[in-house]
């Protein structure tokens, strides 16, 4: 008898999960307030976005992402329509109580049936996801750009938390926390082989409670205790905005789109005019993952005049289709303007960036972006507080151009998503080499040859940076952020006039020896190579003397790796010393501004009038070619 109820019970829970993906799939969301967690997240939609069905947003988050199922047959074609959608639901139904019951050992149901439903989504683009009730919150935090806590970004080194560096304004930079401090214990609890997550968990909590801390700092033999009051954290949006130094050239660096983006813009951008003549302003929006839509639509507004079509979305379905236009007045009309962007450049990020580019209100310059131009809208549903992130449009800017790469429609190489800041990272991938050629081609208002097929083509192309092997391995071994430490607290007299001298690099030189750095260069990793065919082939004896010659040809070449990277050491001992001691503005100011190679090719083409106009006027014929 207990095994009929059982079965019975369970037999229910898969007609009940049955019902909810037919009333999914007919109203596109099901609200269900039986279960406390369900009604939870379902609030939290309504209260957050003025009681919409799904939120739209403009990101390029991949919260639940797996590589697809490679080798199954492929289904028989059969008319796709509501009695087809029935028929499978039924055959999963009997796949799942199957597998339940007549499996060799027990299987969690719950573990089950979410395989089955991250399943189905691995059929579809790789940000339509399964959200449960954590990563709803992450990306809450991340739109809404707030979180209750200290104010600090933290990274597990060495066996222990270290601080990466205090947000200037929050409860750890005013305690006077810095950057290279060792979190030893938290509330009593060591950090001793703790996760960044795990200690992110005890450091938020309740803004107004306390938080005890324990710190070692490079050059204080003793520990440092600290009592940190936790407060609700603003993650900006706007990262800095100023002016190079002599001239009435503005710079602004947006990170992310969030709730007060198109706020912080205005201030910026007035604080900007209040200090002096905004002739031109560079809007850096590299590696800028994206975020709101509408932010998006509210940013472009601050350079498009009143009434201009930003964006619009098309899908399947009629209600799809939604047009979206400038509101307001311009905040800067005219004045020369320059958008910086890159690979990592994504969604809302290309939205402004095309919507400029098409009504030829200024230039883009840099790299072809990531092309991420899909449309994700939230949809509750379930009975355990889950969420459904599924996309149901695509953008398309002003000249009708759609801003998704078809490589990235199905599951491929999606944007990382940074679980730990909330925020979106640019793929690890080479720079573009789409053929300019084969592209369709567009126009401008004003008559210019733009091209389609994803992503934003600048109007200027800058070669991405390549680093060498030598410096890859500096920044991932922490090399320059650790000797920054050492030596700003070795020598106090460091000043935001900073030079990098040689003795300063011979210093650098000896702290790699102490650390026993080490890295593996391009012709090191070939004659390791070779030196695996010598041995499958047993001729080690026959080659020992040409293989010792060639590693200390190696060697040799390692030494000369520290001289062609020079210029780069000397950039990146500066900016993690400056930014050690002066913050994020500090960092900005004398680093970026006066160092950035992008930054400076933007800067000088703003100076140049008679470039810029050029570009402005553009190639207004169709090339035979394409």
């Amino acid at each position: 008898m207990r095994l009929f109820r059982k079965v019975a019970l369970e037999m229910v829970a898969l007609a009940v999960f049955a019902v909810g993906l037919i009333w999914l799939s007919g109203s596109g969301v099901a609200k269900q307030t039986s279960n406390p967690l369900a009604e939870t997240l379902y609030t939290k939609l309504q209260s957050n976005f003025g009681g919409v069905r799904g939120l739209m947003v403009a990101d390029t988050m991949n919260i639940d992402a797996t590589e697809s199922q490679q080798g199954l047959r492929p289904p028989q074609e059969t008319p796709d329509n509501r009695e087809t959608l029935l028929k499978y639901i039924k055959l999963f139904d009997n796949m799942a109580y199957q597998v339940k019951n007549r499996y060799m050992e027990d299987i969690d149901s719950k573990k089950m049936i979410y395989a089955g439903i991250r399943g189905m989504l691995q059929e579809l683009d790789p940000f339509s996801v399964l959200m449960e009730e954590d990563s709803y919150d992450r990306l809450m935090e991340s739109t809404h750009g707030k979180y209750e806590g200290l104010g600090m970004q933290i990274d597990a080194r060495d066996d222990h938390i270290r601080i990466v560096s205090p947000i200037e304004g929050t409860p750890a930079y005013q305690k006077g926390l810095q950057a290279g401090d060792v979190i030893w214990e938290i509330n009593g609890i060591s950090t001793y082989k703790m996760t960044t997550a795990d200690a992110a968990k005890q450091m938020r909590g309740t803004a107004g409670t306390i938080v005890k801390l324990k710190i070692h700092r490079e050059g204080v033999a003793d520990l440092l205790d600290y009592d940190v009051e936790r407060a609700v954290i603003e993650m900006k949006s706007v990262n800095y905005a100023g002016y190079f130094p002599g001239t009435n050239i503005g710079y602004v660096r947006l990170s992310r789109f969030a709730e007060e983006t198109g706020a912080e813009l205005k201030d910026a951008i007035n604080d900007l005019k209040n200090k002096g003549t905004l002739d031109g302003l560079v809007f850096d929006l590299r590696s800028n993952g994206g975020g709101l839509l509408q932010q998006a639509v509210e940013t472009s507004n601050l350079f498009l005049n009143k009434d201009k079509l930003v964006v619009y979305t098309r899908g399947r379905t009629e209600d799809s289709e939604r047009r979206y236009f400038s509101t307001e007045e311009p905040l800067m009309p005219d004045g020369k303007l320059i958008i910086l962007v890159d690979e990592g450049t994504a969604s809302a990020s290309e939205i402004v960036s095309g919507a400029i580019q098409d009504w030829d209100r200024g230039l883009i310059m840099g790299q072809t972006t990531y092309g991420k131009g899909l449309v994700q809208q939230i949809f509750p549903a379930g009975d355990e507080g889950v969420a459904l992130k599924l996309t149901t449009a695509k953008y398309y800017i002003p000249s009708g151009r759609c801003i998704q790469k078809q490589e990235h429609d199905k599951k491929g190489s999606p944007m990382a998503f940074d679980e730990e800041t909330g925020e979106s990272m640019p793929p690890d991938t080479t720079s573009d080499t789409l053929n300019i050629e084969k592209k369709e081609v567009f126009m401008t208002t004003g008559g210019r040859v733009v091209y389609g097929g994803g992503g934003i083509i600048p109007d200027v192309q800058l070669d991405q940076e390549k680093w060498n092997p030598i410096e890859i391995n500096l920044e991932r071994q922490s090399m320059f952020f650790d000797f920054a430490v050492r030596y700003t607290s070795n020598h106090p007299e460091v000043g935001r006039d900073l030079v990098v001298t040689d003795e300063i690099l011979e210093d650098f030189k000896a702290f790699l020896k102490e650390k026993k750095f080490d890295y593996k260069s391009t012709l090191e990793a070939s004659l390791d190579k070779m030196k695996e065919v010598i041995k499958d082939e047993n001729k080690e004896q026959e080659f020992t003397t040409p293989l010792e010659s060639m590693a200390a040809m190696v060697a040799k070449e390692k030494d000369a790796d520290f001289e062609r990277s020079k210029d780069y050491i000397k950039r990146a001992i500066k900016r993690d010393m400056i930014s050690k001691l002066f913050g994020q503005t500090g960092l900005y100011e004398e680093v970026i501004l006066k160092t950035d190679p992008d930054v400076q090719k933007a800067l000088q083409l703003l100076q140049n009038n008679a470039e810029y106009s050029k570009l402005m006027s553009g190639d207004k014929t169709k090339k035979a070619e394409l």
